[in-house]
């Protein structure tokens, strides 16, 4: 029964990948201003997912010591977004979605510190063995053109991205997930709203279809499932696990937008791919070695 709950965790996990990993070819495909395309995200994102809310009759009430962690955590997933599709828009699907996968390393150096958890040293092991897929994935490129600017934004938006899901994790266990991903994308929608003033012309009409799209799967289903499995998994095990998100990405990038990777990709997608398994085996035999401990003690 145990095996099957893990299995089924493991699932819904890579289900929500899946559906985030669609935000690289949408984010390349929309051409709006940024925090146009990112406020209208958040806003359409979390209009739905204020009825899912209202449908399941979720407690909305937040604890007033909670609210600016919470709002924190919008800004920071707010910032995560701009810079990661500004790299988008820089490059392309795989550099933009291959250079925020520093992520899982910057996790597993910065939890341990900010949550006071045990440093798992396999973590970080895993975490390099990423980072090497990555420097198979990423194409020859010229440091005097927009790539080198696109793999820093690309960095920079993974330190958000960690700082937003550590800092989450603490919340999880208070609130429901779809409640904290509301308020977080509520944040977002205040923080960005001014950028309909700031950008004078864009054509909004013509991309609403991609704009629903992007805030349904990437968004409302895929950020909702991924707070989820804060409950199942730890910040770190999570994070490592979805590196699948730049092999989905890019495959998703192939079939919609017809951006081929060089020989390399496939290298670097196996040397992640064999990270995220090792992962999740060794996630399911610790899962088994405390449930049975708790059995026993």
């Amino acid at each position: 029964m145990q095996k099957n709950k893990q299995i089924q965790n493991l699932l819904e996990l890579n289900v929500s990948i899946i559906f985030i990993s669609t935000s690289g070819a949408l984010g390349k495909y929309i051409e709006l201003p940024v925090p146009v395309t990112i406020c209208s995200r958040a806003l359409i994102g979390g209009f739905l997912i204020f009825l899912f809310c209202k449908w399941k009759k979720f407690d909305f009430n937040i604890h007033t010591g909670d609210k600016k962690t919470i709002w924190l955590c919008g800004l920071l997933l707010g910032l995560h977004w701009i810079t990661y599709f500004y790299a988008l828009k820089l490059s392309n699907v795989a550099i933009g979605m291959i250079s925020i996968f520093t992520f899982p390393v910057i996790t597993a150096l910065l939890e341990p510190i900010i949550l006071k958890t045990k440093f798992q040293w396999i973590h970080l092991a895993l975490g390099a063995l990423v980072i090497v897929g990555i420097l198979f994935l990423v194409p020859k490129f010229d440091f005097r053109d927009d790539y080198l600017i696109a793999v820093i934004l690309g960095i920079v938006s993974a330190l958000f991205y960690s700082l937003r899901n550590i800092m989450t994790k603490s919340q999880v266990n208070k609130y429901n997930g779809s409640i904290l991903m509301f308020y977080q994308l509520l944040a977002i929608s205040v923080f960005l709203s001014p950028s309909y003033f700031f950008f004078e012309s864009f054509n909004f009409s013509s991309f609403i279809f991609e704009l629903i799209l992007l805030a349904v799967l990437a968004t409302a289903i895929g950020q909702t499932l991924f707070l989820y499995s804060f409950k199942n998994f730890t910040v770190t095990s999570a994070s490592i696990i979805s590196s699948l998100q730049p092999v989905y990405g890019i495959i998703i990038g192939m079939v919609f937008l017809k951006e081929y990777p060089v020989s390399g990709t496939i290298v670097g997608g196996l040397l992640i791919l064999l990270s995220v398994v090792l992962e999740s085996i060794i996630t399911y035999k610790r899962s088994l070695l405390n449930n049975k401990k708790i059995a026993t003690g």
